[in-house]
């Protein structure tokens, strides 16, 4: 195994960090409000017809204006991908790799003016836009390793007169469908995945979020990446989502999003087209409704400290968020009274300010969406702590917490992804993973207990593909916790884990008689 180590977080109690940070977000000023173009084949292309990037703490403070590419854009971008993939493929896997270090070493040197876009373009506080750079830089050296550990294939065996060989080989044209909540982090890794298996890719950024995805692509090709392999085509779902996706040369598709559009698109993607001579292949992760369970016999400082932070890190738009509480009715009081403590403490607002544990959420349709589920919750709980928003300037919602809610309640069974968290009673350890089993997901999840029995109860039937024990339900790091999860959570596709690559390769078998 070549050792690997994720990427350090920031400790910005030290001057010298927060500085540091403090010249990341001067640098950026440099380039705010520019117009960006589409990047295909090299080639920048401007369009009339602009994405407009807002900061969500401040929606009067333009980002950028990113050009949108038509279908005629889009069919362009295909076809030198398509292109490109029959000399792409054929580069070695250690150029590849290479392009991938190189990246990593550029976007460390750049770290903070990366996590300082994310602060502005994304509203993100300090330690979570340092913790998406970081996790970026982790996926770039994470998949370059493997590759160099794939690239001989797997062993088979070999009978008398005959040698045989297993190796993987690239699938072909990508389409990468990135969101905004980890705009660098799952951009640059989805993107590096399938380049550095040696496929070409459409990466269409989130709409909200692409001011932050261009700079990675001009990191690319500053690391040496040839023209085409990566295009750089941003546009509305429904001008140029639907038809690269439909495509018949389209290979693959890597999606993360809302379970809406990754159902979708899992459905055109079954669909043969004409002149497809393949069946397209899936990568897709759609969100979660995660659950801590709190046990009887548990740390409940740790358990209140752990829904808390889990449920408002990022504002809760983390797919592995936790939105729902299950508590042991022997201790269900005082965990409630400890998280309404410390819900009502967690500081937000602007997170230029890097007092603000958490800052707004991402858009308007957002804090629509979040502040109607806030009502929902007055009418089947009891409001704890939040409840309030305002959309004056930014999109700012008060850290909310409803108690006391029915295990089938709405605020328990639908994805709301924004800071609200619901609190509901279990009268022992069963019925209380009974309930956190009670959903279409099953993203991540955790366990607060000090019973041994319990947590390997836990390990074998919580339905979840990340589940975590007296800790939070977010925050997986790359090499260390392979991520994805069950059901409506998506293909389990285990991003930053040892098997992820092989999504984006096929095995070729040869025997050759000696």
């Amino acid at each position: 195994m070549i050792p690997y180590k994720h990427e350090p977080f920031t400790d910005f109690t030290k001057k010298e960090n927060e500085q540091a940070l403090l010249e990341g977000f001067k640098t950026i000023e440099g380039y705010l409000g520019q117009d960006y173009p589409l990047i295909i084949g090299g080639e920048r292309i401007m369009t009339e017809d602009k994405l407009v990037s807002f900061n969500p703490a401040n929606k009067e403070e333009t980002i950028g204006r990113v050009s949108k590419a038509s279908r005629d854009l889009a069919e362009k971008a295909m076809n030198v991908a398509d292109e490109t993939f029959n000399t792409w493929r054929k580069m070695k896997p250690e150029f590849r790799a290479d392009v991938l270090f190189k990246a990593a070493a550029i976007v460390r040197r750049r770290k903070h003016e990366f996590s300082a876009l994310l602060v502005k373009e994304a509203g993100k506080p300090w330690h979570e836009a340092d913790a998406d750079t970081a996790e970026g830089i982790d996926f770039l050296e994470y998949y370059a390793r493997q590759m160099l550990q794939l690239k001989e294939g797997m062993h088979v065996e070999s009978r008398p007169g005959e040698y045989n060989q297993f190796h993987y080989i690239p699938l072909g044209v990508g389409v990468v469908i990135s969101p905004w909540n980890f705009a660098f982090a799952i951009m640059a890794g989805t993107t590096a995945a399938a380049l550095v298996t040696g496929n070409t890719v459409l990466l269409k950024p989130a709409s909200t979020t692409p001011v932050v995805a261009y700079k990675f692509i001009e990191v690319l090709e500053e690391a040496g990446m040839p023209a085409g392999v990566v295009n750089f085509i941003p546009g509305s779902g429904s001008e140029i989502g639907d038809y690269i996706v439909d495509h018949p040369r389209t290979r693959f598709v890597s999606f993360t999003g809302s379970r809406e559009v990754g159902t979708r698109i899992y459905e055109r993607a079954a669909i043969v087209n004409e002149g497809q001579i393949w069946l397209k292949r899936v990568i897709a992760e759609m969100g979660g409704k995660d659950t801590i369970v709190v046990d009887n016999d548990a740390d409940l400082d740790l358990a209140a400290e752990a829904i808390v932070k889990s449920a408002f890190g990022f504002s809760g738009q983390k797919c592995s968020a936790c939105s729902r509480a299950v508590i042991h009715e022997d201790v269900y009081d005082e965990v409630v009274e400890r998280v309404e403590k410390l819900a009502k403490e967690t500081t937000y607002g602007d997170p230029i300010d890097n007092q603000s544990f958490t800052g707004p959420v991402i858009d308007q349709a957002s804090y629509d969406k979040i502040m109607s589920y806030i009502e929902i919750g007055k009418e089947e709980g009891r409001l704890v702590a939040g409840g309030v928003g305002d959309d004056s300037k930014g999109f700012f919602v008060a850290p909310t917490v409803f108690a006391d809610l029915a295990p089938d309640a709405r605020l328990m069974q639908e994805e709301i992804f924004g800071p609200v968290v619901g609190i509901t009673k279990a009268k022992d350890f069963d019925e209380a993973i009974e309930i956190a089993n009670n959903t279409d997901y099953g993203l991540t999840g955790a366990v607060i207990t000090n019973n041994r029995e319990h947590i390997e109860q836990a390990r074998e039937d919580f339905h979840v593909g990340n589940l975590y024990f007296n800790r939070g339900c977010t925050g997986a790091i790359v090499g260390y916790h392979p991520f994805g999860g069950f059901n409506m959570s998506g293909t389990d596709s285990k991003a930053g884990g040892p098997d992820y690559l092989q999504l984006h390769m096929q095995g070729k078998t040869t025997s050759e008689m000696l």
